[in-house]
């Protein structure tokens, strides 16, 4: 998508040494084109096969002119050497009937048509890929628009009963799966960009992340699908985290962004047991939970689900809440560290004041795992009467903000922050004062991003031990891991991966 022919020619080594097996060059970007010359040129220093577009404005490109001018180029490309020549549905009959008996054998002609507004029934989808077959295609390219992740299905159905190559791509952030599942699903190729921030269509990923984070050359039609489902879900760091750990142990498995609008609506979509097992973030766990067919007790306690497990025997959805594992194990682990270990028998909450600040999904998870572990409860919230409700569910005590802060816990306390306050970008903040901390034991902070929050560094300052939430986020990544393919999770390796990410 460069605009002159000497930047294409550099974008196209950065896309080999990135590891793209084609490269598409797409014309109608060049401000400055020299038909013969450019094209020589473009051909002759491709370090890989070549695949050229010359997209008009009337099928979502850049070119304005003249219509046979552009099929003329277009057959210039073949004449010198092309391996690739994309033409859209709409003009592929002139132009494959004008190169009737002097295709070279090499050439194969794609032709393509995209849709800007829907993805389309699956009738009407196969229809469009024989009349796209009809006019001579060797390989069928439909890109459409998902509106709905659910409408992706629709093209992987097209690709994988197709008896032509098929290349079904759906565009935008809900039909990321189709670039990457393709390869499990029959697809001839996907696409990528050189770099996330330049794309050429809504939704198409860099080169390094398919390849680097969905690991997609390992990608068969046998492998298991899992993914964080979630809205929003681009930011999550998931995908990289258990695409490495199922390297690293030779699961054959890809875990993948979820834009889910609807989580009842995708999960009787993709009710495959190709689709094995997802982590569920917000604003979804409570739906999830209605929609398992058996529930974790401690989880349905909770009243939220943020991993779902289907049971490849009958397909059956377990849900169950690690939120709270990850949580307590971590916090669990920061006293054992700080005490004797062998004067520990069980757990070391056991009997321990749990002080709580936020009322909402996590804070509920922490109070049913601390309770679970034999801890008093006490649940501090800005609104007092939502701090109540937990407390009294938990059989605990409930506190207001205001008086937390000058409240002063027994010996060996532990105080737990489930709320936002003091995430990027707003890391001056914190939930209590300084002055608070110094009778706790324990301080733990759910927020992971800073990875040393204000409220952590007030307490080590203040001579207190801290547990920061990345500890939680592997703690319940440990779990999740294990249930999604029946292996220990590789530890040290989701720690190092974490690091690198924060």
């Amino acid at each position: 998508m460069a605009e002159t022919v000497l930047k294409m020619v550099r974008d196209m080594s950065k896309a080999r040494d990135l590891g793209a097996d084609v490269v598409e060059i797409r014309l109608d970007y060049l401000k400055v084109f020299n038909s013969n010359q450019d094209l020589k040129t473009l051909i002759k220093e491709s370090p890989m096969p070549t695949l050229f577009t010359y997209r008009p404005k009337w099928e979502g490109g850049q070119y304005d002119g003249d219509e046979k001018h552009r099929l003329d180029v277009l057959r210039l490309a073949m004449e010198l050497g092309a391996d690739y020549i994309d033409v859209e549905f709409q003009a592929a009959h002139e132009f494959i009937d004008s190169i009737d008996g002097k295709k070279p054998e090499k050439l194969k002609v794609i032709v393509s048509s995209h849709n800007y507004q829907d993805t389309p029934s699956v009738k009407d989808l196969g229809d469009l890929v024989a009349r796209i077959q009809a006019t001579g295609a060797d390989i069928v390219r439909i890109t459409t628009t998902a509106l709905d992740i659910t409408d992706v299905a629709r093209i992987f159905q097209i690709s994988v009963h197709s008896h032509v190559p098929v290349i079904g791509l759906a565009m935008g952030e809900r039909g990321l799966i189709s670039r990457i599942l393709c390869a499990k699903f029959g697809g001839y190729f996907t696409s990528g960009t050189l770099h996330s921030e330049i794309v050429s269509v809504p939704g198409e990923p860099a080169i390094k992340d398919i390849l680097d984070v969905y690991n997609f050359r390992l990608i068969r039609p046998c492998t298991k699908i899992f993914g964080v489902i979630g809205k929003p879900i681009s930011h999550s760091r998931s995908p990289l985290l258990y695409n490495e750990g199922f390297k690293s142990v030779g699961f054959d498995g890809v875990y993948l962004h979820l834009l889910v609008d609807d989580i009842a609506n995708f999960l009787h979509t993709y009710s495959s047991t190709d689709f094995s097992g997802f982590s569920v973030g917000i604003p979804h766990k409570e739906d999830a939970l209605k929609c398992c067919d058996e529930v974790d007790p401690i989880a349905k306690s909770i009243g939220a689900v943020n991993c779902i497990v289907r049971r490849p025997t009958d397909g059956k959805l377990f849900g169950l809440n690690t939120d709270y594992f990850g949580s307590i194990s971590a916090i669990e682990d920061g006293l054992r560290g700080s005490h004797d270990k062998s004067k520990i028998i069980g757990s070391p909450l056991a009997g321990r004041l749990f002080v709580i600040m936020g009322a909402g999904g996590a804070g509920k998870a922490l109070a049913y795992g601390a309770k679970q572990k034999g801890a008093r409860i006490i649940i501090a919230n800005r609104k007092y009467d939502r701090a109540r409700k937990l407390a009294d569910e938990v059989g605990g005590d409930a506190l207001s903000f205001a008086d937390l802060a000058n409240f002063r816990p027994e010996d060996g306390a532990i105080l737990a922050n489930s709320t936002s306050v003091g995430m990027q970008p707003n890391i001056d903040e914190t939930p209590i004062p300084k002055h608070a901390l110094r009778s706790y034991s324990l301080v733990f902070d759910a927020v992971y991003n800073p990875r040393m929050t204000r409220l952590l560094s007030e307490a080590a300052e203040s001579g207190v031990t801290v547990v920061c939430g990345v500890e939680m986020l592997i703690g319940q990544a440990y779990e999740q891991f294990e249930r999604f393919t029946g292996l220990p999770a590789p530890k040290e390796l989701f720690r190092k991966v974490m690091d690198n990410c924060l």
